[in-house]
């Protein structure tokens, strides 16, 4: 049974060292119980004490990490079932999927496909994270030369999907990285579970049925490793959502051990796609590569995985758009990621000049950091006077968002020199404002 706050903490050494991060042994305690920190953390716990909180200490959600050449994709380790309870903090990691009976040319042509694909969403660069390379052809050997051509074009992680033989082959290309490797069944679990072991891989452990996934993870995990990924298999979609919530739930509300592991969706199709973003997938292979599939799921895998009590933010600063002169007029936003790019895009798109000074309302919209006190005359005024804009233009005309023109007379009183205007409220409508009003 999980143990409370209090009585973690009367396990621990109790010396307030702060060597954990935490300013005091109790709160330490109090993380440790909620599954949100390590028990490693503490340097000087006592192994009796270890003994006792090795249960309660692990998370729900085994935290499971893929790694190559400095780059990791982390799945595990969520301790809700939804996003408003509390933050996501793994997103899952979304790999392409690579058949070993690719000729050397098609493989390469997809690896760089793959390697290019970058885009910028509201200042983030979003790209995929790896590679699932697949026996295909069942030969050992072509599937380690399929492995090595991969390794040569990419440094991203990899899932190798193959059996014994082609695992024997390919693992030794990979010394110093932890690859996902599998699928387990029942009939090669120990073969399997061996390599992985020995090349200190994670092993993807498949089944049908709640039962038959975790009884085999019992299995893999009495011989010794402890990195598993689930793969439940169901042949509809709604068989596959309800083997991923029950699997989620029976490892969050009941701390059932044997199915607290992350687990991996192959997706065929953007439903599946889209239901194994959400629902709850650690690690997501795509059957194919396309552009118009990966930029909305990796938006909305960002979307999903944000905190919300951090809004996404811009650095605040003075944007030039356009190769502004100092005669052209200066605009005013927020810091709120969406929010600046709705402006930037509108008045860049238009051919128009402007400055763009991006106040710091701590990543809040126009009309919340009002609300809040955030977005005010003065802290304009002050960002104005911060990055020196008196300087930068000759022709003192500021544009303030519609949605705030009662600040308009205030920022007057801060800012004397300056003609205020107030602009639209969308910034849809700027090109159009700044063309006759400006």
């Amino acid at each position: 049974m999980a143990l409370s706050g209090i009585q973690i903490y009367k396990l621990l050494p109790q010396t307030n060292c702060k060597e954990c991060g935490f300013p005091t042994c109790l709160a330490f305690a109090m993380k440790l119980a909620a599954k949100q920190v390590e028990l490693a953390s503490c340097p000087y716990v006592s192994e009796a004490s270890k003994a006792q909180l090795a249960e309660s200490s692990a998370p729900p959600i085994r935290l499971v990490s893929l790694k190559a050449d400095g780059r990791e994709v982390k799945a595990g380790n969520e301790v809700v079932l939804f996003r408003h309870e509390k933050t996501f903090y793994n997103k899952p990691g979304v790999f392409v999927k690579l058949a070993d009976s690719l000729s050397e040319a098609e493989l390469q042509a997809a690896l760089k496909a793959v390697e290019a694909f970058h885009v910028n969403y509201v200042g983030i660069d979003l790209s995929l994270d790896g590679f699932a390379v697949e026996n295909v052809s069942g030969d050992g050997a072509r599937f380690a030369a399929a492995v090595k051509t991969v390794r040569a074009h990419s440094k991203r992680p990899l899932i190798l999907l193959a059996g014994e033989a082609g695992l024997a082959a390919a693992l030794p290309l990979l010394a110093g990285e932890t690859p996902l490797v599998g699928p387990a069944t029942d009939g090669n679990w120990q073969a399997l579970a061996a390599l992985a072991k020995e090349h200190k891989a994670a092993l993807l452990v498949q089944g049908e049925s709640l039962d038959a996934l975790a009884e085999l993870s019992e299995k893999i995990k009495g011989a010794g490793l402890e990195d598993l990924v689930l793969q439940p298999v169901a042949a509809t979609l709604a068989g596959k959502l309800a083997l991923n919530t029950h699997i989620r739930r029976l490892a969050l509300k009941k701390n059932f051990r044997p199915l607290g592991f992350p687990t991996l969706a192959v997706a065929g199709s953007a439903e599946e796609a889209v239901q194994a973003v959400t629902k709850y997938a650690g690690f997501i292979i795509l059957e194919r590569f396309a552009p118009e599939l990966a930029y909305p799921l990796l938006v909305l895998r960002e979307n999903i995985y944000t905190d919300p009590q951090k809004p996404i933010q811009v650095q605040p600063g003075v944007y030039e758009i356009n190769n502004p002169k100092p005669t052209d007029p200066v605009l005013v936003t927020t810091n709120f990621s969406i929010t600046y790019f709705s402006v930037a895009n509108e008045v860049e798109s238009s051919g128009l000049p402007a400055w763009l000074v991006v106040v710091d309302a701590e990543g809040m919209s126009v009309l919340t950091a009002w609300a809040a006190g955030k977005f005010d005359a003065e802290r304009i005024a002050k960002s104005f006077r911060t990055f020196n804009m008196a300087d930068k233009v000759s022709h003192k005309r500021l544009v303030l968002p519609g949605h705030v023109a009662v600040l308009s007379g205030e920022l007057e009183a801060e800012l004397p020199d300056w003609e205020i205007r107030v602009g639209p409220r969308e910034a849809v409508d700027l090109p159009k404002f700044m063309k006759q009003a400006l």
